[in-house]
């Protein structure tokens, strides 16, 4: 008799399984909401999909009058720019720093733990000196990104570095190759995926960030908007705001994912799904 750990699902049955979840919430909250509005048909808790569909209609497909800006997509634009850059310095940071510490024992002596130190510290709670320090613009939103994930990006890679094979490094060695040499040619091409794996997982964190960034001091934003609609209750514009977060942060981690498989297949020669 098959073990319950051992019983693995049919393609259709994995298909039907991760739906159901969805199915079920998307239900669910069509109950509560008809029963919620039946009661009270100006309740603004759980707005009807037809309210939800209107506010996306309009935020998404109709200039606003004030700015003559589609409202989600400047948002959109304004939030993807800022986590983009923000992520990608980090990621610089991140495989140049954990390489050159991972790599170099005096570098890491002499680095590692103020990084650790750095990684530590809640990066909300520096908000306000990122603020007073850069001002309200864009470059105080990006330091939040970059203090938040950077440091864990170098940790990790550092950790990865550490984790080659030895014997790798003492035949570079013994073959002659400089420093510079290892570094490019034998460590570097084994931690790039580790990098990309690395900003996958820095992502919730980044998202996290700059939403908080944005609700305190900004024009635009997917962030700045949910704050700003959340004091007239306006749940049927915050509901599709989040939905639409979230889908732009699955976009992004599957897009870094491809890219990983399709660059170093090798390294996911091994892994079943991930």
């Amino acid at each position: 008799m098959k073990r319950l750990m051992n019983l693995t699902p049919s393609k259709p049955l994995s298909i039907f399984l991760s739906l159901l979840p969805f199915v079920l919430v998307f239900f669910l909250y069509g109950s509560l909401s008809n029963a919620r509005l039946a009661e009270n048909p100006n309740d603004k808790l759980l707005p009807s999909f037809s309210q939800i569909g209107s506010a996306i209609d309009r935020l998404a497909f109709n200039e606003d009058k004030r700015t003559g800006k589609y409202i989600l997509w400047a948002d959109t634009q304004a939030s993807v720019l800022r986590i983009a850059v923000g992520v990608s310095i980090s990621a610089a940071l991140g495989l140049t720093i954990g390489l050159f510490t991972g790599l170099i024992p005096l570098a890491r002596a002499n680095l590692s733990p103020i990084i650790t130190i750095i990684s530590l510290i809640p990066p909300m709670a520096i908000l306000p000196i990122l603020f007073i320090s850069f001002g309200l613009g864009e470059l105080a939103k990006v330091m939040l990104i970059i203090v938040g994930t950077a440091p864990v990006i170098i940790r990790d890679i550092q950790m990865r570095v550490l984790q080659l094979p030895s014997e790798q490094l003492i035949k570079a060695l013994t073959l002659g190759a400089s420093t510079w040499l290892v570094a490019l040619r034998v460590v570097l091409p084994q931690i790039l995926p580790s990098l990309l794996s690395s900003m996958r997982f820095s992502l919730g964190a980044a998202w996290l960030f700059l939403i908080a960034a944005e609700a305190i001091a900004a024009q635009e934003g997917l962030g700045y908007r949910i704050f700003l609609v959340r004091r007239y209750m306006s749940m049927d514009v915050i509901f599709p705001y989040v939905i639409w977060i979230t889908t732009l942060a699955f976009l992004m981690d599957f897009s870094l994912k491809r890219l990983s498989q399709v660059c170093f297949p090798w390294y996911h020669s091994n892994e079943n799904g991930k």
